[in-house]
This record gives structure tokens, sequence and C-alpha cells, in this order.
């Protein structure tokens, strides 16, 4: 088989692709990122000798690269991860979500349309359902209602990866995953953020009261989702992915403190985000029943190795750009 994977470099997609390299040695990856803040090939380092991976930097939303390279590149299949993903930054300018979380999605559906690419896996989240109450869950019959720009973009994308299987019979699959976490994750998101201003006592943001409650997933069980999905997924289904793990922030907050031996007191309480939704949780019931999957990483598990992890790479994060709005989930 041979892959695009898009959005390579980030925390997810290099994930998935040193995950696949592994598990499938045979098997062909093109990486084609923009390299954007969040994009390191540092994630990637160990593949950079091996003759079936290569990277290619470009954009998704350039029609004319996109179409030359899916169009040249006799891809079975493309795996989506690329996308703007902070809610903070997209509050802030929401344009640039649309243009590549949207458009670049139609751009990379179309190449692959016309290219004849016999599977199109696109990798959403479980914000596009918007928000839970204190009971339930999200299924895949969940109503989209985004609350954030960054959701409504990739609820948007989600809309058109539909539309392609039912106007044109593509091959397409959509997963909505929960909260990811694990090594090599951009420091502006909740764990890593946290985790990189403990090392360095400064001052640990949790917005309002830092009771939201989010579901955690290991990025390693996200990636044997994703290579479920893509080998045994039905044409036009979506899967929700999620860890079993419904913790608050400040449950993570504290843990993490814990762990590091740092005390409460770097805990600092600012105004809650716009929108901000209150708890997300997932039924997964869908891909264990169907495909077989299920997480294999307790969360204190692989929240413990991943503090370990920033712990013994200060050199890998503190080269990371972080960006000035960092207030967690």
């Amino acid at each position: 088989m041979k892959l695009l994977v898009t959005g390579g470099a980030g925390f997810i997609g290099s994930q998935f692709i040193r995950y696949m390299s592994a598990k499938y040695p045979e098997y062909r990856i093109v990486n084609l990122d923009k390299l954007t803040y969040a994009g390191n090939l540092d994630n990637l380092k160990e593949l950079d000798a091996k003759a079936n991976y290569e990277f290619v930097r470009g954009d998704i939303a350039d029609g004319g690269e996109v179409r030359k390279l899916i169009g040249e590149g006799g891809f079975d299949a493309v795996v989506n991860f690329a996308a703007e993903s902070h809610v903070d930054r997209s509050i802030e300018d929401a344009s640039i979500f649309v243009r590549t979380n949207v458009l670049g999605t139609q751009t990379l559906l179309e190449a692959a349309r016309q290219a004849g690419v016999g599977k199109f896996v696109q990798i959403s989240t479980d914000e596009v359902y918007g928000t839970l109450g204190e009971n339930g869950y999200f299924t895949e019959r969940t109503p989209l209602a985004p609350n954030s720009p960054y959701s409504a973009s990739k609820a948007g994308a989600d809309l058109l990866v539909r539309a392609y299987y039912e106007t044109y019979g593509m091959n397409v699959n959509i997963t909505r995953c929960s909260n990811n976490y694990g090594p090599y994750h951009f420091p502006e998101k909740l764990i890593p953020l946290l985790i990189t201003n403990a090392l360095q006592d400064k001052p640990i943001p949790v917005y309002g009261d830092g009771l939201n409650v989010r579901d955690w997933l290991h990025v390693r069980d996200h990636a044997a989702a994703i290579d479920r999905v893509l080998h045994g997924g039905k044409p036009g289904e979506v899967y929700n992915v999620g860890g079993h793990n419904e913790r608050t922030n400040l449950d993570i907050v504290r843990f993490v403190l814990t762990r590091l031996g740092k005390p409460d007191s770097l805990i600092t309480f600012v105004a809650d985000r716009l929108g901000h939704d209150r708890r997300y949780a997932i039924d997964a019931t869908k891909i264990r029943e169907e495909l077989g999957w299920e997480p294999s990483i307790f969360l204190e598990q692989g929240l413990a190795e991943t503090v370990d992890w920033f712990v013994d790479n200060r050199d890998w994060w503190t080269k990371s750009r972080i960006g000035e709005n960092n207030h967690g989930a």
C-alpha cells in the first residue's frame, strides 16, 4: 500500500506515521505537511533513513500542488490529519481555520477523486458535536453542533467528506476522537503546557473553575484505531474513537503536579474561554464491535509516561514555539 498522510509532522499525524512504518514496513508513506508552527520534523527523525518514507513540504489548500502530487503519486489511500486545531487561535482569527480545514479538505477530496484513490480517511474531532451535560455520550448519530470556529471548520470538512461519498461514491471514512495526549505534543495544549510550565515553576493557567470534563485518549491508541478504520472501515461510515477516561481539567493538572512534586499554588484560574464546551464524552461502541478496536493504555499509566517523556526531552519542547494565549482545554 502507498499512503499519503497529510499533516504528518504534527502530534497525531507523526505518531500515526511512526506506528504504520513499524507495523507495515512494506508500505510506502508520503508525508505532506506545510510545517506551520505546530509541525516538527524532529518528530520523525527516526524515519529519515528509511527508503519507504518521503517528506513533501506543501499546503493542502494549494490546488495545483495537491493535484500534481496526488495525480502522479499512485496512492492507494489518503489520511488527512492536516488542520489548524487550537481553539484559542480560532477565536482570534477564524479565517485561517476555514482555509485549511474546509478548503484544504475539499481540495484533497477532489484531487483524490480525480486520481481514483481507493480510500480517504478524514481525521476529525468530538468537538463537532458541541457540548454534553452531566450525563450521556456522543455517538455517531449525535447531531453536529459545533461551538467554536475551530470545531465549526472541522464540521464543515466532515460534511464535505460525507458529500463526496453520497455524490460521487468515494470510499471515505471519518474518525472523531476525544482529546489526545502523549509524547511529542505541541506545548500549547493543556497537558504539555501544564507539564512544561510546572517544570519551569511557571503559573499553570486554568480556564474558569477547571471542572470542564474531557475524555482522554493516548495518541498510540488513536493511531491503532485509524489503522483499523483505514483497513476495515465500511465506506461512508463515521467512527468515534474514545479513551473511556473522563476527567476534569483540574484532575489532570493535579495528577501532573503530584507526579512532578510541584505545589498546587502554581494553578492560576483565568477568565473562561468564549463558548467553552463543558463536557465531552465518547461512545466508542461502534468501532469496538465492527472493527475490534479498544483503548489499551490506562490514563494514569499513559499520563505518567507522558510526564516522564517531557522531563527526559527538554531539548525537544524548549525548541518548540509556544503561543501566548495558552490556557489549556
